[in-house]
């Protein structure tokens, strides 16, 4: 058999003799991805929000959640494999595996493209790429995915606020797998080019923000904004999720009260999360239901 060898988005390359067999996925999306690759019986571990598909990994051993994993129980299941994501999991549970000797396949895909590449890196680490599942779905994502690039040169884009949190109210820039979700689906992104300023006084524009030498390797993709510059932003939509923070009819109200486009036309509706922000297998079947909403047709709670 030959020799299987994948590098993640560490740039740390794994060599494996054999497919591995026990997998310890650490984040829903991946899970979900593995699931939809037909890998359920190398799945020995998951997170406590690994929940879908519902029905397919309740019988998966829950090994914590993704910022609290518990780092023993991993290692005593004895994985082949484990799947991590930068973001969403703790660099040092993360480092803790490393240094157990586990090799853990560590994604950060900012673009919907990038997360479809990751599918299909999955499929190759497990040895699985050439089966029909799994060669079915990466050539379908891959097909979806240019289907939605070419769909979306055909009208000029809607200008669309989507915030993760609403107390501080935060969004998203560029930099985002959720923004280039929205630009692939046929919305800008208003708060693109917003970069989060440091300190929280500065990000609210009440204190000089710190010069990039001192912010160094801060994340900066998630700025805190306010109402007065949403409003200054002129949305003709605004895009609630239900994950990270769950927005509700409250939440909704304080948007529709604004002096906005999307206020006047009835355009502040609401959508599931995994839609925007789950990449690989789900990202894909997202895309039609975000194009539906973004093109003026029904939200999730509408429909």
């Amino acid at each position: 058999m030959k020799l299987i060898k994948v590098t993640d988005d560490r740039q740390r390359r794994y060599v494996f003799q054999a497919p591995p067999r026990r997998i310890v996925s650490l984040v829903p999306s991946d899970t979900y991805s593995l699931l939809r690759l037909g890998a359920k019986d190398r799945l020995i571990g998951r997170t406590r929000y690994c929940v879908v598909p519902a029905g397919e990994v309740e019988d998966i051993e829950i090994v914590g959640g993704t910022k609290d994993v518990d780092v023993n129980r991993v290692i005593e299941l004895e994985p082949d494999l484990v799947i991590a994501n930068q973001e969403e999991n703790a660099k040092p549970q993360i480092e803790r595996l490393d240094a157990a000797g586990i090799p853990v396949l560590v994604s950060f895909p900012r673009r919907v493209a990038e997360g479809i590449a990751h599918l299909a890196r999955l499929a190759l680490a497990l040895g699985i790429e050439a089966q029909p599942t799994a060669r079915g779905l990466v050539a379908s994502a891959y097909r979806g995915h240019h289907e939605a690039e070419r769909t979306r040169s055909q009208r000029p884009p809607v200008r669309a606020f989507v915030p993760i949190w609403m107390d501080p109210l935060m969004t998203v820039n560029a930099s985002t797998f959720i923004s280039d979700m929205l630009d692939l689906v046929g919305a800008h992104n208003v708060f693109s080019d917003r970069e989060r300023r440091y300190p929280l006084a500065a990000d609210l524009g009440k204190a000089a923000p710190l010069p990039p030498s001192r912010v160094g390797a801060r994340d900066t993709r998630y700025p805190r904004v306010s109402l007065d510059e949403l409003v200054a932003q002129k949305p003709d939509l605004v895009l609630l999720p239900d994950e990270p923070h769950a927005f509700t009819e409250a939440d909704a109200d304080v948007f529709r009260g604004l002096d906005i486009p999307a206020a006047k036309t009835g355009r502040v509706v609401f959508c599931d999360g995994k839609d925007l922000m789950w990449y690989g297998a789900r990202s894909v079947e997202g895309i039609e239901r975000l194009r539906a909403i973004v093109s003026g047709g029904p939200s999730q709670a509408e429909s």
